[in-house]
């Protein structure tokens, strides 16, 4: 301890009795200068010495407290590794399944502050979908993390490789499958291979609806060679903006007649009739050995258990990576009202081969990979099944994650979820949706709508963010990237969404303007280009239902070409009960129809919008609303002439987006 040597040279003042104490006894001590101060001073000392004590312990406390907050627990998992090591990165377990479980007991055991789970180079294949519970981590007191070790390419993949390939000279290699295995898709060295389907490209037409619009119709004499087998051929039929799968019964080559096992597109619903969009709708047929005919094409027979795949001549499978998803869902996560999984974040990772099956009474799509499903007569709509899903998550997040070759939709984040973020990921090469945010309107809570009884349970507050979505809808084209029902506060900014059969982002559940908790949410500056390059009736950004607080603001949208089909194609579709969303700051152009459709929409605003069209077709399309529910302010509509070199609009980009960041 030091005494405040300043403190040496003060007058001591007289004591009580006038007498003045030699200041040179106990000289030696710093600032105890006075006989009659030594009790003082030793009494001084002796509390100086207990505080000191004291904050020493105190100090070392919060020490190991703080030690023990920031105390940061590492496992690591390599497909090389053993569930019997110790989990270190010189001896890594082997299974994310049994890391998992280290993590789960190191939490319930020292509760740190975080634990990460390091997945090194190589493909980590789940045996069975991996489940995270809200105890996992303690409700979230533990943060547990799931990350690529960095530098590697770390997959997590609900697939099985195939090998044991046999040929036939020409191109065809057979392998026969366990029993367990039905596989819809099939992935070689990371690219998709085609069901084989007649035709190769486009489609055929159908020459007339049945008699009753929906089981059978007519084909033109020699439009497909006819498959000797149908229990795995499935006809695809193109409705204005959804499909049908279904399996055959029957093919009449004397009258020229294909039946369906049940009715085709949507029951209860009269607009899914067959002729009701066109009279001659687009089709195709899939999965018969007679369509084998090009290179990458596959086929699987089910009864004989044998998959065929055509390869260039003179390329062995046994040097390829040829793998099917067999995994129907990768991760779930299991939270539930009151009691969210949360603070669970997953880095750096790629998500492949999870499955996903038509089922056995076909697909009849209803929109964006919501279905009518046989197999539950009376049962609302399904959906179908994403690689990562959850319900009641909260703080969860994804970075810089990839989403490819899987069977159903990429990402769900589901009912009641909250504060969850998607951001700098990729999603590409997905069978159905890319990400998927709350709910419809089917659950019931005591008979009624969730969202009458319960509206809190809300998904609210979830954000995706400066990702790339693409190429998904790649089996169900009708399919969208993001798909939001019904959410509030959702934030979806910054992406670059293109090449997709259907519409890049939905949002809204609601066919009329019916409350719902659905509100503020905001879409903006997104860049959203080459979509609806399949089906009709979609856009850009598609909206539903009322929404109040809601924007579409700053996004950049182009190239939405026309496709066949009754309905248009357009920059955004506000389709029925879209009310009190405002429409902002947009640069809409290159769109074969009006850039904006209403469609039996309420009242909403669309304010200071770059509106490009062709001088026969307006900027605005009014379908079933009064023109007066829209208010238009200072919009700027430029007439160009059709098929405009994209340099043209360069800088009016430019323009636009000066304006938009001031």
């Amino acid at each position: 301890m030091k005494f405040d040597t300043a403190h040496e040279n003060q007058r001591i003042p007289f004591s009580g009795n006038g007498r003045i104490v030699d200041r040179n006894i106990f000289a030696d001590w710093n600032g105890c200068f006075k006989f009659q101060k030594i009790l003082h001073c030793v009494m001084s000392i002796f509390r100086l010495t207990v505080i000191f004590v004291m904050l020493v312990l105190i100090s070392g406390c919060l020490g190991m407290i703080s030690g023990r907050v920031s105390d940061v627990v590492d496992y690591y998992v390599s497909p090389q590794g053993s569930d019997a090591a110790s989990g270190t990165r010189e001896a890594p377990l082997q299974t994310l399944h049994h890391a998992m479980e280290r993590a789960v007991a190191t939490i319930q055991e020292s509760s740190p502050e975080s634990v990460t789970i390091w997945l090194t180079e190589g493909i980590h294949t789940l045996s069975r979908t991996l489940e995270i519970f809200p105890e996992d981590n303690l409700q979230g007191k533990s943060k547990l993390v799931f990350k690529a070790f960095p530098g590697t390419g770390s997959v997590v993949s609900g697939g099985v490789k195939l090998s044991e390939w046999s040929g036939n000279g020409q191109g065809i290699w057979q392998t026969t499958l366990s029993g367990q295995y039905n596989p819809s898709e099939l992935f070689v060295d990371g690219s998709r291979a085609i069901k084989a389907r007649h035709p190769n490209t486009g489609y055929l037409r159908v020459r007339q609806a049945g008699e009753d619009r929906r089981t059978n119709f007519l084909f033109e004499p020699g439009d497909f060679p006819v498959p000797a087998q149908l229990s795995d051929v499935h006809v695809v039929l193109f409705h204005d903006w959804s499909i049908s799968r279904m399996p055959l019964a029957n093919i009449d080559i004397h009258n020229n007649r294909i039946t369906a096992i049940d009715s085709i597109g949507v029951k209860g619903l009269p607009f899914f009739n067959l002729d009701n969009w066109e009279a001659h709708p687009r089709y195709y047929l899939e999965g018969a050995p007679e369509f084998l005919d090009m290179e990458m094409e596959w086929v699987f027979d089910a009864e004989s258990r044998i998959l065929s795949l055509k390869l260039p001549e003179g390329v062995d499978p046994a040097s390829m990576n040829i793998t099917i998803p067999v995994l129907e869902g990768l991760i779930r996560f299991n939270g539930n009202p009151g009691n969210p999984v949360r603070n669970i974040s997953f880095e750096g990772l790629t998500f492949s081969h999870s499955a996903w099956n038509v089922p056995e009474w076909g697909y009849n799509g209803v929109q964006a990979c919501h279905f009518d499903d046989r197999s539950h007569p009376g049962k609302p709509w399904s959906v179908v099944s994403a690689a990562i899903s959850g319900d009641w998550m909260s703080s969860c997040r994804f970075d810089g994650c990839k989403f490819t070759h899987l069977g159903g939709s990429g990402l769900w984040i589901g009912s009641g979820s909250e504060e969850c973020t998607v951001s700098r990921c990729h999603f590409e090469d997905i069978s159905g949706n890319g990400i998927m945010i709350g709910e419809g309107s089917d659950r019931k809570v005591d008979q009624r709508p969730w969202y009458e009884v319960v509206p809190d349970q809300v998904a609210r507050g979830n954000t995706v963010e400066y990702s790339m979505i693409q190429k998904c809808g790649a089996r169900l084209f009708g399919a969208v990237g993001i798909w939001c029902g019904l959410t509030a506060e959702t934030t979806i900014q910054g992406n670059e969404i293109s090449d997709l059969p259907y519409t890049a982002i939905s949002i809204g559940w609601m066919w009329n303007d019916t409350p719902t908790p659905a509100r503020d949410n905001v879409i903006e500056n997104n860049h959203i280009y080459h979509i609806l390059q399949k089906l009709s009736d979609g856009g850009g950004i598609y909206s539903l239902g009322l929404q109040p607080g809601s924007r579409l603001t700053g996004n950049h949208i182009h190239d939405v070409k026309i496709n066949t089909g009754r309905a248009e194609s357009n920059g955004m579709f506000l389709d029925e009960g879209t009310t009190d969303i405002v429409v902002s700051h947009n640069l809409i152009y290159n769109i074969a129809r009006s850039p904006l459709r209403f469609h039996r929409a309420g009242q909403n605003k669309v304010e200071n919008n770059f509106l490009f069209t062709t001088a026969d077709v307006p900027p605005i399309m009014y379908n079933a609303t009064p023109e007066e529910n829209i208010l238009k302010v200072s919009n700027r509509i430029f007439d160009v002439e059709p098929d405009i070199s994209p340099n043209f609009f360069e800088s009016y980009i430019a323009q636009w987006m000066e304006e938009k960041d001031h």
